[in-house]
């Protein structure tokens, strides 16, 4: 056995070469997804040096004129480990432990990457818009002592006698937290990915499960709350990045996942391409989200997946593809022979078995 790979009982159906052609073609069928995260990323660096608005406030408002914190609790580079380098250190570990593929490497850290990006840009947009003060915006500022309101007004950046211009443009970047939405995007991801692993919505209820999945959560939740501790947030802008963060590491997660509660929640999606490159249309069974790598047979009272009783897991090429309504399934006992027609057959309920399916067991 070897890392990330499970191989399945009998011959294999293609070479070496074979083999390494699929793969590369089918990491090439993603580029555009990496693309798209690296391009997140750059907007996300390059938004930072944008001076961005900045919205008049009181010279009198106790909820601006917290001290500025010279050490935060939690600095941007261990945000950095701990959103973006745990994730992709731990989840490797984690398949390593339970379904050992590849595929489900590749995905995972595309994933988590992906949840990031989409937070860290929109956090930096909103951040740059809304131009909010933060709740040291006066300390930073340094305003002229007797400096007072005008009538029937605010006051504006134009007092500050700050002279550290990312300092200063700094403390109008308060709306939403971008350390709450970075680490619970992060973390978020992998909460996801290890109650996927544990099965954690099996309708039985195990506890240990939950506080397992639960602890990235937990994690990222002192993270946000660091951010009031240092005065650099209000609550409202943690609360808000935290469920901006959230809501994007579910929307990456469930682009190459199934829903937590699937009987084959450990496995991810079929990717785009089987058989060396040949593009899927469609997929195998109504109702039911298509796995990669994994035997299947059809349910036909529900409709949904289960794993075949003398299949194991692999990332080989599967010889056929499905192809109907859904999203596809990959290499379906492939290794086998039987080809897409005789597949297609399995899954439907009112099929006639031959005397070889009879004799092989199956249903």
């Amino acid at each position: 056995m070897t890392w990330f790979r499970m191989t399945s009982p009998g011959p294999s159906s293609s070479n070496a070469t074979t083999r390494r052609r699929y793969r590369i073609s089918l990491l090439m069928s993603y580029a555009p997804d990496w693309v798209l995260t690296i391009a997140l990323a750059a907007v996300f660096f390059s938004l930072d040096k944008i001076d961005g608005f900045k919205r008049e406030f009181s010279i009198d408002d106790p909820s601006l004129r917290f001290p500025f914190a010279e050490k935060e609790r939690v600095p941007p580079l261990a945000l950095y480990l701990l959103a973006l380098a745990a994730p992709l250190i731990l989840q490797p570990i984690i398949n390593l432990l339970t379904v050992r593929s590849f595929w489900d490497f590749h995905v995972g850290s595309l994933g988590v990457i992906l949840s990031l990006t989409l937070a860290g840009a929109v956090t930096q947009i909103m951040k740059i818009t809304v131009g909010r003060p933060r709740p040291d915006v006066i300390s930073r500022c340094k305003p002229p002592s007797g400096v007072l309101n005008p009538e029937y007004g605010l006051v504006t950046a134009t007092i500050c006698t700050e002279t550290d211009i990312h300092k200063l443009r700094d403390g109008w970047r308060s709306f939403p937290s971008g350390h709450s939405s970075l680490s619970f995007a992060g973390l978020g991801f992998l909460a996801f990915y290890v109650a996927g692993k544990m099965h954690l919505f099996d309708h039985r209820g195990h506890t240990a499960k939950a506080w397992i999945s639960l602890a990235p959560l937990a994690g990222a939740a002192l993270v946000a709350v660091s951010r009031t501790m240092d005065y650099r947030h209000h609550w409202q802008d943690v609360l808000t990045g935290s469920a901006l963060g959230l809501a994007t590491a579910y929307f990456a997660y469930r682009q190459y996942y199934p829903p937590l509660d699937h009987e084959l929640s450990e496995r991810p999606f079929a990717p785009r391409l089987v058989r060396g490159g040949d593009a899927l249309e469609g997929g195998a069974v109504e109702g039911a989200g298509a796995i990669l790598p994994t035997n299947v047979r059809g349910d036909g009272q529900t409709g949904r997946l289960s794993p075949l009783q003398t299949g194991r897991y692999t990332d080989e090429p599967g010889e056929g593809s499905l192809r109907g309504r859904g999203r596809a399934v990959v290499g379906v006992d492939g290794e086998s022979g039987r080809n897409s027609s005789e597949m297609k057959n399995l899954f439907n309920p009112h099929h006639q078995r031959t005397d070889t399916e009879s004799s092989a067991g199956l249903p």
